[in-house]
């Protein structure tokens, strides 16, 4: 539901956020007052000591403090359990109890300030009576702490400019005299998640390229979040119901209704070759993230494996490849690419805003000068992914409306001058003037990878890229489809960020908003799927609603230019943030049960196949759409993978003509 109003300001908390937490201090409290009661009524005799009778009247009334407490607090859990996500009504009498609540901390104050001081008194009483009263005080002043940094934490620096709009419901949206100020408060919040920005990435620098990503990345996040009135809480349970809903559907989806984009030929025939290559490729793009990965993939033989490199001091062979803070990476990409020395002309570990690490090293095996870009491992990466905003391309090819996401096109452009400004590809292919330009990389690496792979397709028209588990809102749609010719993509299960994009939030925005309208249960009942519909045909969305429900009316903020509520395709982003699509062919795995894709390999877990952009159109929900992005679980599916499927060619027949499939 919208944040509450408290004190003539909105709070990042909803009047159905309360239930646990009530019922924890409940819990606490009636524990606590259980026992005062007991220590009073068994050594109330005992209180004839010097200041005893001041002890005993301050037991009494903890006790009587403590019930009334305990009274507030019960009647608070009740109201929270009322009425739904979208209808707080029958919660309209939780301010007033919040107010009583909070009221009742000031004598609760005084009472531990007491106890404070009559303990620095030092009276002397039964030993058991004072060790009752340390306590108590110490209890008292840990749950007033708690209630303070509560505070601190559900503080909404913006509350006092929306509380007016909270309490005045969707009818203020078309009032004309309302546009000025709704500029004022984005202005406003774009200034607050800056702020919040800044704090949290305090130690990493203040060049031009950090400002511009803290005001890119603050803009993106106010964009965002700036037109709804929704509470962490609700988010949360509208993605747990978003994930129920998926898996509804999944279940009853009869197979002819899914929707699949067929490959071509051409592209059956070589899935097995790149499939082949990703699995090689994987090694380096897993090597640029130095040993950081290495010792998680690594955790008892690692550190032995790498300790050396570490601790000398640069061989001569170290001597040898260019670079910049090497430390113990170098070891660690020994062991994980099998490599030598001599097969490394650079290896750079620079890491800024804009500016990531990346190494060039000559694969025998292949015949190729790899150029791997590592993906996000630190504030500075994540600034770079969080700079989303859409900027031209200035490229030497007859490609139109060439733009991209703006913090990996820098970062592309970054390495790309590396490259070729200091000469460091015309050594390798000086070295080795027959081999083909491969380009990988991971996550954010991919994006950078298949961006650095087309601005050098002009000077080497033979570049081939790998781009393991990219980001979605990359390239626009010419350069997507530019791309396919030399960039193959591989995305495993439901990995998030091959799906993620500002187009794709928006419709996840919308989405959670309808599936939290329709719920008709209290948010606390949601853990037990409680939401009728779940499994039903309340989670059908109605194609003609033109206009949102009056629950999803009452979680917007204000209105938006970008926000839609009709139809089931993706919401159109603002100029800013053009649909952005992921970068050439994309191979998909995607983990099975146990049946087998051939009769004498039947332990086979993943299907792979081609798969059309459009597949990865929205955000799915699920356990593992964040695991199945890292890159140590990518490299074991592609090990089975192409484990199972030379399996699988092995035992087939050498005389049949049907080939192994997945």
């Amino acid at each position: 539901m919208p944040g509450m109003v408290l004190f003539g300001r909105r709070w990042a908390i909803a009047s159905d956020d309360l239930v646990f937490p009530g019922v924890f201090e409940l819990f606490l409290r009636v524990l606590w007052w259980i026992g005062i009661l007991a220590l009073y009524l068994q050594h109330r005799g005992k209180l004839n000591c010097p200041g005893g009778a001041l002890l005993s009247s301050y037991l009494i009334v903890l006790i009587v403090l403590l019930a009334l407490i305990i009274c507030t607090m019960s009647a608070i859990v009740c109201v929270s359990m009322r009425g739904t996500i979208c209808n707080p009504g029958p919660r309209k009498s939780m301010s007033k109890l919040l107010y009583l609540r909070l009221a009742l901390f000031v004598p609760e104050i005084v009472w531990a300030s007491l106890g404070a001081a009559w303990i620095a008194d030092g009276v002397q009483c039964d030993r058991t009576v004072g060790n009752g009263i340390i306590a108590t005080v110490v209890v008292s002043w840990i749950v007033i702490a708690s209630t303070l940094v509560t505070v601190v934490v559900v503080f909404d620096p913006l509350g006092g400019k929306l509380a007016p709009y909270s309490s005045a419901g969707p009818s203020h949206l078309d009032s004309p005299e309302s546009s000025q100020f709704l500029n004022g408060l984005k202005t406003a919040a774009t200034s607050v998640w800056e702020t919040r920005i800044k704090l949290l990435c305090c130690c990493i620098g203040k060049d031009d390229h950090t400002r511009v990503a803290f005001s890119s990345t603050a803009e993106l996040f106010s964009t965002y979040f700036s037109d709804t009135d929704l509470v962490p809480s609700d988010i949360a349970a509208g993605l747990a119901l978003l994930h129920q809903q998926q898996d509804y559907i999944r279940n009853n989806q009869e197979p002819d209704q899914v929707i699949s984009h067929s490959p071509e030929s051409s592209q059956d025939d070589d899935l097995d070759a790149e499939l082949e290559s990703c699995h090689h490729y994987m090694q380096f793009a897993a090597a640029a993230y130095g040993w950081p990965l290495y010792i998680y993939r690594n955790p008892f033989t690692g550190l032995c494996r790498i300790g050396g490199d570490c601790c000398r001091s640069r061989t001569t062979e170290y001597d040898l490849v260019g670079g910049d803070q090497l430390n113990c990476h170098f070891g660690s990409i020994l062991q994980t690419t099998g490599l030598q020395y001599r097969d490394f002309i650079h290896v750079s570990f620079h890491d800024r805003v804009y500016e990531l690490p990346f190494l060039v090293a000559l694969d025998h095996r292949k015949e190729s000068v790899v150029v791997a870009v590592r993906g996000t491992m630190s504030l500075q990466d994540i600034l770079t992914d969080l700079s989303a905003e859409s900027e031209t391309l200035n490229l030497e090819c007859e490609v139109q409306d060439c733009f991209a996401h703006k913090g990996i096109s820098q970062a592309a452009r970054y390495v790309y001058h590396r490259l070729i400004m200091d000469g460091i590809l015309s050594q390798a292919f000086s070295i080795a003037p027959e081999y083909r330009l491969v380009v990988v990389g991971h996550s954010l690496g991919a994006g950078a990878a298949a961006l650095l792979a087309i601005m050098l397709r002009n000077q080497y028209p033979q570049v081939r890229c790998y781009a393991f588990s990219p980001p979605r809102g990359l390239l626009s749609k010419s350069l997507y489809e530019y791309s396919k010719s030399f960039i193959v993509s591989l995305v495993l299960g439901k990995d998030v960020i091959p799906r993620l994009s500002v187009t794709n939030l928006e419709d996840l925005k919308r989405r959670l908003l309808r599936v939290i309208a329709h719920c008709n249960k209290p948010k606390v009942t949601r853990a037990g799927r409680a939401c009728r519909g779940v499994g039903g045909s309340r989670f059908q969305m109605r194609g003609d609603l033109t206009q949102p429900l009056l629950g999803e009316q009452s979680l917007l903020a204000h209105g938006s230019p970008s926000y839609s509520f009709s139809g089931e395709s993706p919401l159109e982003s603002p100029t800013k943030y053009p649909p952005l699509y992921p970068p050439g062919r994309i191979i998909h795995l995607q983990e099975e049960g146990a049946s087998g894709r051939c009769p004498c390999y039947v332990a086979a877990q993943y299907s792979v196949r081609w798969s059309h952009e459009s597949e990865f159109s929205r955000i799915l929900i699920g356990p593992k759409m964040l695991t199945d992005h890292m890159p140590d679980i990518l490299m074991r599916a592609l090990d089975r993978v192409v484990s199972d499927r030379a399996a699988c060619v092995s035992c087939a027949d050498p005389g049949s003509s049907n080939r192994p499939t997945t």
